[in-house]
């Protein structure tokens, strides 16, 4: 279920794009008579991110770009399953957090949500297969390593109280990867917005806007075809936040097996090709991309009714899609 390094960023590409980023393409054509966008590219959480602001002071937006990376890089010290000293790292290897950040609590608070909602098709407490498998474990049912890793798999085993955290089940880890992506695009978005800026696109491992184009008219955003991810399956209006999420990101050594986990039986969810889903925040719709990709699409009305105004976009395994919501 959970995401690998760089492993989810080749799904979207953005109209007018000429720069390459994670095997799909990121950019916005500058328009005549507006002011020239600034761009960041870079890494958070394992991911190809930017932030492309428009500003008619362009050492005021880079200043701006400057000052979020220092929270995206905060942000990152919370959630980041590659840095040791991480705030993620430190429970997954004490079993306990004794003063968890406020951020770390409301991403917990959001996936538990989701897990409620999706009857454990979302769940953290993946990390320990999702790891395993990754390094090349077998997708068997009877092997012992994989039974082991299975039976931590229980996100109602993650107890909060107040401040402070820890796992009922010792050996237990969790990746806020399918979520904390989104939740630090958000961050960003909404720092933003508070400091005055009306047109903006922020890519922190899930994509937000931030008001509209230049031009007055919404971003449009091509979503990779699923079945030949290196190119555009359809195109998109976004007005708010997006997620995508597809086998085809990563896969362990076959591409029936892949990174997208179905934590009720361990293995790689089949039921659809591809999600996209459209909502108010990114957290929301990083979480939801997941999930709905492994309940399937018979699960995904009931997920997003959960969310008002979450839309999914799925394609199926013959490759025909349909608009949820």
């Amino acid at each position: 279920m959970m995401q690998n390094r760089l492993s989810r960023r080749n799904m979207l590409m953005i109209s007018g794009a000429s720069l390459s980023l994670a095997g799909g393409v990121f950019g916005i054509r500058a328009l005549v008579g507006m002011p020239k966008p600034v761009r960041w590219y870079g890494e958070a959480l394992g991911a190809f991110s930017s932030i492309t602001l428009w500003h008619p002071d362009s050492k005021v937006a880079s200043r701006a770009i400057q000052k979020m990376l220092v929270e995206v890089d905060r942000l990152d010290q919370v959630f980041s399953l590659y840095r040791p000293d991480s705030e993620i790292n430190a429970l997954n290897r004490e079993g306990r957090l004794a003063h968890a950040s406020l951020d770390l609590l409301e991403v917990m608070e959001t996936s538990r949500l989701v897990s409620e909602l999706s009857g454990g098709a979302f769940d953290p407490t993946i990390q320990v297969l999702w790891r395993l498998l990754s390094l090349g474990g077998a997708l068997r049912s009877n092997d012992e390593e994989v039974r082991r890793a299975r039976a931590l798999i229980d996100y109602s085993s993650l107890a909060v109280a107040g401040r402070s955290v820890a796992f009922a089940k010792p050996g237990t880890q969790i990746s806020m990867n399918g979520i904390a992506q989104g939740y630090i695009t958000d961050r960003i978005t909404e720092i933003l917005g508070n400091e005055g800026f009306e047109s903006a696109m922020i890519e922190l491992g899930e994509l937000r806007a931030l008001g509209s184009n230049p031009n007055g008219g919404a971003f449009r955003v091509g979503l990779v075809d699923p079945r030949s991810p290196t190119g555009i399956d359809t195109e998109i209006e976004l007005r708010s936040a997006l997620a995508v999420s597809g086998g085809y990101g990563m896969e362990f050594g076959t591409a029936a097996d892949h990174h997208i986990l179905d934590p009720r039986n361990g293995k790689s969810a089949t039921g659809l090709l591809q999600v996209a889903v459209e909502a108010d925040k990114a957290v929301c719709a990083d979480a939801l991309s997941t999930a709905i990709y492994v309940v399937g699409e018979s699960g995904a009305l009931p997920l997003l009714a959960g969310f008002p105004g979450a839309r999914a976009r799925i394609v199926r395994q013959n490759g025909s899609s349909a608009l949820i919501q």
